[in-house]
């Protein structure tokens, strides 16, 4: 299929740099080569390649090439100040293409030496909007059942889909990881990971996870952030405008993949409807410079919507999920009636949507589908 971002992709290559990064086997390959494809003369080299990496090191492309698409560069020694060097003193006709599945996106947060010469792109698995735009089957079943990453969802044998995510787990625990930092405890970080996969949707307690797995809490929040910067993993915190205060309570735990949860059917709903937001709200931020973000909301006292969505630093959209209750939530009245924003309640089994004062209750289904990409 035609990916969704590649039409703004190709507009930004004729600008800067392209970054596109996500999750490992979420179609960056793919949807590069198929870029490629709109240019006469395109190069793809990949750093893991001894062949292609003494290219890359050498510069030993033709000078006729008009798309230079390098993959996993960041695992190259000083990889920014080379692709700066490179686009600095390129062909005129030359477009610069960078992929990867970690790194690069952490230093989008820094001031570094390719400031001013880039466009980051988010490649996230399929949702149900994308799908029906790239008018291709959005079956929300599947997507719960097999995930969005490509190879899983639109393989015919249900079998294959499940072989594919078991030597995609051990690829993430016994390769990818170790490319972001050594780990002494591998025992320590995939019970860490198993524990995750069970509690997805519930407020996360550093101390606690500690206690089960036998370690200090310092080490649960760096394997945490490694599953994090390896794209497996998303946390959603609780909304602050005091930034600081934010990041200290406690936060939520999602996937990119939403086959790998393992709690009940309303957190593995729950986890499609975070990784559906999210992809939204990266097309926003990454096509539109919007200034937005995903939380969630909760008080002292523990009454918590399950999503909300930040603009400029403000409550848009305050959204409930649930799998079959179309009564409205008392803590979303709650919350709609203090802050007056636009209120959701996302129904997975619902016969007929409506309205009620400023909350709608809306089908899980139709609602992922609409969201712009």
């Amino acid at each position: 299929m035609i990916r969704i971002q590649k039409n703004s992709i190709l507009k930004d290559l004729e600008k800067k740099i392209v970054l596109l990064v996500g999750p490992r086997q979420a179609g960056k390959t793919f949807l590069a080569k198929d870029i490629a494809r709109s240019f006469s003369n395109s190069v793809y080299l990949n750093y893991d390649q001894i062949i292609d990496k003494k290219i890359i090191k050498e510069q030993a492309w033709l000078n006729k090439t008009d798309l230079l698409i390098l993959d996993e560069l960041h695992k190259m020694p000083n990889w920014k100040n080379y692709l700066k060097g490179v686009f600095d003193t390129k062909p005129e006709k030359m477009r610069i293409l960078v992929t990867g599945s970690a790194r690069l996106d952490i230093y989008d947060h820094m001031g570094d030496s390719l400031a001013g010469r880039y466009f980051r792109h988010r490649l996230l698995p399929l949702s149900l909007s994308e799908l029906k735009q790239a008018h291709e089957p959005a079956d929300m079943e599947r997507l719960i059942n097999r995930g969005g990453f490509p190879e899983p969802y639109f393989t015919e044998e249900l079998l294959d889909s499940k072989r594919w995510r078991v030597q995609y787990i051990n690829s993430l625990l016994s390769t990818d990881i170790f490319e972001i930092e050594t780990i002494h405890n591998l025992k320590g970080m995939q019970l860490v990971f198993n524990l995750l996969r069970n509690k997805v949707g519930s407020p996360i307690s550093y101390q606690s996870l500690a206690e089960d797995v036998g370690v200090s809490p310092m080490t649960i929040k760096k394997y945490i952030q490694i599953l994090e910067s390896i794209f497996v993993i998303f946390i959603v915190t609780p909304f602050s405008k005091n930034i600081a205060r934010s990041l200290l309570k406690e936060p939520k735990i999602y996937f990119f993949d939403t086959a790998l949860v393992q709690g009940d059917s309303g957190a593995i709903l729950e986890n499609l409807v975070a990784i559906s937001l999210l992809k939204a709200i990266f097309a926003r931020v990454d096509n539109f410079a919007e200034e937005c973000a995903l939380h969630y909301l909760r008080t002292k006292d523990g009454k918590e919507v399950d999503f909300v969505i930040i603009k400029d630093h403000e409550i848009e959209t305050m959204i409930e999920v649930k799998t079959s209750d179309q009564q409205i939530s008392k803590t979303l009245c709650l919350f709609s009636e203090k802050y007056e924003k636009q209120s959701v309640q996302l129904v997975q089994n619902i016969k007929n949507e409506y309205k009620k004062d400023t909350i709608e209750v809306r089908s899980v289904e139709a609602y992922l589908s609409e969201l712009l990409l």
